[in-house]
């Protein structure tokens, strides 16, 4: 008896899945033609089924089938966005507003690939800039409800992260001068601004050299000892932009550094966006 035949007629949909991963994660590529065989279900439910694996970030979707994440696109360990953006969305809110109150119509500024710069770009609804991003979500929120210019470099979409990623030193940000950058990260320490992912913390220091003035934006949540990629010391940060709730210690130690840091009291702050 061939292992189909072991296979009963009618599959749940996570049990198809758990099939076409393990698959994958034996083969690093599987045919259509082959699940169908395997888990007697059509090709059209196996399509919506490579589907629904690719928007997860689990697989890629190519011509007749799909392949591994791990044989394409390398995966990050950076948190999802969608995960990220529920986190402490009211001190980030509150934080992300404090930040859009230092940008000016006309300016260039650049955003990077965050959940507190997503709540940013909502608070620059009413502004006319230019802004450089390698965001994803964040250029779909600026190009939908605001005037604001759009910059994206070239690259590849990292699904779940929502974020825009080159191979390559050359691209289009080479042309790009920006007067601020507005950074979120994975956390803020002594060391210096951290990210979790190296491709992350690759990416941000190509779009750290298109600005002289470093504005970092995060939550008091982000000061603790984690992740272990060095973006940049303390001593390139311009501005902090926090919620009060952050460490006294840490923030004496900025402003020790040079750093300027702006408190924001989450209680006291209205934030302005569009309807």
């Amino acid at each position: 008896m061939s292992d189909s035949d072991s296979l009963p007629i009618m599959m749940h949909e996570r049990e198809r899945w758990q099939i076409i991963l393990a698959r994958l994660k034996d083969r690093g590529i599987v045919r259509v033609a082959d699940l169908v065989d395997i888990t007697r279900a059509s090709v059209a439910t196996l399509r919506r089924d490579l589907a629904k694996l690719e928007d997860s970030g689990q697989l890629r979707r190519v011509h007749g089938g799909a392949e591994s994440v791990a044989s394409g696109q390398t995966p990050l360990t950076a948190p999802s966005f969608d995960a990220s953006q529920t986190l402490n969305a009211d001190l980030k809110r509150a934080v992300a507003q404090g930040a859009a109150d230092l940008c000016e119509d006309g300016d260039s500024i650049i955003l990077n690939a965050g959940s507190t710069t997503w709540f940013m770009a909502q608070c620059l609804r009413r502004h006319r800039m230019q802004v450089l991003t390698n965001s994803f979500p964040i250029a779909e929120e600026l190009i939908s409800h605001s005037a604001n210019r759009v910059v994206l470099p070239g690259g590849e979409l990292y699904r779940e992260a929502g974020i825009i990623l080159s191979p390559f030193d050359e691209d289009a940000i080479q042309h790009f001068a920006a007067s601020k950058m507005f950074m979120s990260c994975y956390s803020i320490t002594p060391l210096g601004v951290i990210e979790s992912d190296p491709l992350v913390a690759r990416a941000e220091a190509k779009l750290l050299s298109r600005t002289e003035k470093l504005v970092v934006v995060v939550d008091s949540t982000k000061f603790e000892a984690r992740g272990n990629m060095v973006v940049c010391p303390l001593s390139r940060v311009s501005t902090l932009v926090t919620d009060t709730g952050a460490p006294p210690h840490m923030v004496d130690h900025l402003r020790q550094s040079g750093v300027e840091v702006i408190l924001i009291d989450p209680k006291e702050v209205k934030v302005l966006t569009a309807a």
